[in-house]
Formats: structure tokens, sequence, C-alpha cells
């Protein structure tokens, strides 16, 4: 299959738009916890789900659980970590699973923070060439042979460098927390043919006021990343959390406002929109809130 094709195929099997599972720092659901949650997700009509990976936490295994437990539902990372596994076995890995759930695993990679670096006794590099090095040697010979399937790669990226970089090495990239205006931004530097998937926070609470208060306790704390605040001075919003920037940020408030913003991502080249719950919701709520938008989201699925 080229590339073009397994582009072509994901963006039929993600469809636009797809849910990640919400993440919480103090405790881990059970897993038939988990499988009740996807399935949950499947009947509300969600056509894809994404999974993180953090030190401890092994996005691969929490997928192999997931995709066994759905009949149709897609899957991908957002993002499985580069230190988290050598190249090699990333591939194996997800050419395993291409080849046991045809057409339903997407690997998201990111280079993620110095200090998961640190934790598997690593140094943290140059973002840009660290990648470029692991990508190139996913393809390195493997003993016995990878699976020879295919699977899309994308990058987590938000700055042009890294965007250029997921146009030249991988199908496609994966930015997120930002506004539709730069995901416009990323269509263009990545070009028509490669896959666009977006990351959009949200905040599920029909209560405005409080929506908004929420949303914006999320993007403070984003403010003190050096990255995330060029980024969004490049796109012409000012600094801090006045309500001009949690408004483009974060989507705030009932289903159909959340469907609002997805919408606007599309309509600026996104080819899929993952909705990002606060870091720190708590797994049953979190999918309950999911649930609750599904209908919402039904005529772009």
């Amino acid at each position: 299959m080229g590339a073009d094709e397994v582009v072509d195929v994901a963006r039929r099997t993600l469809g636009p738009v797809g849910v990640c599972l919400p993440v919480s720092f103090t405790s881990t659901p059970p897993v038939e916890h988990q499988r009740a949650a996807v399935r949950q997700l499947e009947r509300a009509g969600h056509r894809a789900a994404w999974t993180n990976e953090v030190i401890g936490k092994d996005a691969f295994a929490h997928l192999s659980v997931l995709l066994a437990a759905t009949e149709r539902m897609a899957f991908g990372t957002c993002v499985a970590n580069i230190w988290a596994r050598p190249p090699q076995t990333a591939h194996g890995a997800a050419a395993y699973f291409a080849q046991a759930f045809p057409d339903r695993f997407t690997l998201g990679l990111g280079v993620g923070y110095p200090q998961q670096a640190e934790s598997v006794g690593r140094g943290f590099g140059r973002p840009l060439a660290t990648m470029r090095d692991y990508v190139g040697g996913m393809d390195g010979e493997t003993w016995p042979p990878a699976p020879d399937t295919a699977y899309p790669r994308i990058l987590a990226a938000n700055g042009p460098k890294m965007l250029g970089l997921a146009a030249e090495i991988a199908d496609g990239a994966l930015p997120a927390r930002l506004p539709p205006e730069h995901t416009a931004r990323a269509r263009q530097l990545l070009g028509p043919d490669k896959l666009l998937v977006v990351g959009q926070s949200v905040v599920v609470d029909d209560d405005r006021d409080r929506a908004r208060a929420t949303a914006r306790q999320v993007v403070a704390g984003w403010s003190g990343n050096a990255g995330f605040r060029d980024g969004l001075a490049e796109l012409g919003y000012p600094a801090g959390d006045s309500d001009e920037v949690v408004d483009a940020l974060v989507a705030h408030g009932g289903p159909d406002t959340i469907a609002a913003k997805v919408r606007a991502h599309l309509a600026a080249g996104a080819d899929h929109v993952t909705l990002l719950l606060p870091i720190g919701t708590e797994f049953g709520p979190g999918i309950d809130q999911l649930t609750q938008v599904a209908p919402a989201l039904a005529d772009l699925t």
C-alpha cells in the first residue's frame, strides 16, 4: 500500500471527528471499565478514539486491549512517546496492530519532554534531529521481520519546523490546542496529500459561565510553555488568558458549541478532529461527557 493510499484509508476509517480518552493522573481505571467505556463510545456513534502515553503507561499495551474490545472503532496514539521504546520495536508493534486490526490503527508519535527522556536515561537532544533519527530508525532491519502491513505515521507538531518535518518524513501531523487559523497554516505546510489530525481542547458543560471559567484554567496551565506562547503570538493573539484567547483555544459549553469548533477546524483543512478533555478529568465522568456530545456530531460522522 502506497503512502497516498495509507492516508486515504485513514481518512475513511477515522472519519472527521474522534475522542481522546480522559487522562487522569490520580488513578488507572480497571481494564473492564475501559473496555466498557470504548464500547459505550462506539454505541454512541464515535468512530475513533485516541490514547496518550506518559511515564509508566504503555500506549500500545493499552490499545491492544481496546482494539480487541470493539468491533469497528479506529484507534490512534496521541501520542506514543519516542522515549518509551526503540524505533524498530515501535514499528514492529504498529505493523502487528495493522495486521491484526486492518485499517483501525494510526500511530501518532511525539518527541515529548526532557523529563521523559531522563526517565529512561537518555538526553533529550534537539527535537527535530531526534525525531528524524527515530522515524528513520523505524525502517531499520528487525529479526524476525516485522509484518509487511502499512499503517499511517503522524507526528505531533505545532511549530512550522516540526510540521515541515512531518510533511517530509511522515504521513501527516497532529497539532493540538491551537485555533482553526493554525489548522489552516498546518494544512498549507503539509500540502493536500498528508493526514492532518487536530487535537481540540473541550470543556463540556451546559453552564456557559462555569464552562468558560474551567476553560480559562486550562489555558492558564499552558501559559508557562514558551513554544505555546510563541505560537499564539504568531497567530496574532495576546498573551494571557483573556476571553479572546480562551474562546479561540477551548471549545466550551454544550454539545452544539463543541460541534461548531470541530466544523471550524474541518473547514480550515483538518481531516480529523479529536476532542481533548482537560487533563485530570476523571475517567467515568469524562466518558459520559464524550458520549453526551456524540449526537451533535452525528451529521459529521
